[in-house]
């Protein structure tokens, strides 16, 4: 019982305690017990291993699961480019309340967006099924706080950095081009 209770202390101490590499080493006393310290052994023991241990041993990059149910049942899509201060704002303003969001160009996107939203006007904000035109902060808040969306950032977790909104591509003639896929910010929960 002795050495599961010293295991555990040692490996503790290691997942607590330490954020950079280090040693653990197993060997076996001259009485036959079985010894993990992080201090190398003595000369006189038994099958020695020496065994790395780096980082903390709890994965924390997951998001908490109330955040993983609003993304399950109102993932939160933004239809944005680069039109100014408004979908700047949109942006801004999804990451710095921790929000995990798909964005999508009307640009590249056009029949899409109409289908969708009805026009081609941005910003348009999804939260589920409710769509939000144009950049309001007390009604977006209140869609994503309905939709049990954090109001900041939960400890530890980093949410995807906004997209920088690129610019339509362009063919040699100087029309619009179609990008096979939406670029936007990737979602946490695909991880």
């Amino acid at each position: 019982m002795r050495t599961i209770a010293h295991v555990v202390a040692v490996l503790l101490a290691f997942s607590v305690g330490q954020a950079g590499a280090a040693q653990l080493y197993r060997w076996v006393d001259d009485k036959g017990n079985v010894e993990y310290r992080d201090t190398p052994p003595p000369a006189h023991a038994k099958k020695v291993e020496r065994r790395d241990v780096s980082g903390s041993m709890i994965d924390t990059s997951t998001m908490p699961y109330s955040l993983q149910l609003a993304v399950k049942n109102h993932p939160v899509t933004l239809w944005t480019y680069d039109c100014g201060d408004p979908c700047t704002k949109a942006r801004v303003h999804l990451s710095k309340r921790g929000i995990p969001y798909t964005e999508r160009n009307p640009q590249k996107e056009p029949e899409a967006m109409k289908k969708a939203a009805g026009s081609t006007d941005v910003p348009v904000l999804f939260v589920g099924s409710n769509q939000l035109k144009g950049y309001l902060d007390t009604a977006w808040d209140s869609a994503l706080d309905s939709a049990g969306y954090p109001k900041s950032p939960h400890p530890g977790y980093k949410p995807p950095a906004p997209a920088s909104a690129p610019a339509a591509a362009a063919d040699p003639k100087g029309k619009p081009g179609a990008d096979p896929a939406p670029k936007g910010t990737p979602s946490p929960a695909a991880k």
